[in-house]
């Protein structure tokens, strides 16, 4: 598993989150990407390392599709590190 280079942004509060759920359920960052494309998402390489690296907003679309891939509530993509999300 490749470790983040970069700090995190703060343009959006999901992607931290998002990024830790998907490395849990080992998913690969472009396995993931084509996850979201197939859902009718259209997102590039580029653009979801931003949303992940808290670089850019995250759309209404992109937080309801990535949701549901993960198999989580959209309101817990947005809880703090302090609320435990790594129960899921």
């Amino acid at each position: 598993m490749k470790i983040r280079k970069q700090k995190y942004g703060d343009a959006n509060m999901v992607g931290k989150n998002i990024e830790r759920l998907r490395k849990k359920r080992g998913i690969k960052q472009k396995d993931f990407i084509a996850r979201i494309q197939v859902m009718g998402c259209d997102i590039n390489p580029t653009s979801y390392s931003k949303l992940e690296g808290q670089l850019r907003s995250a759309t209404d679309r992109e937080i309801y599709t990535i949701a549901k891939i993960l198999n989580v509530k959209m309101e817990d993509l947005f809880l703090s590190d302090e609320d435990n999300i790594d129960q899921y």
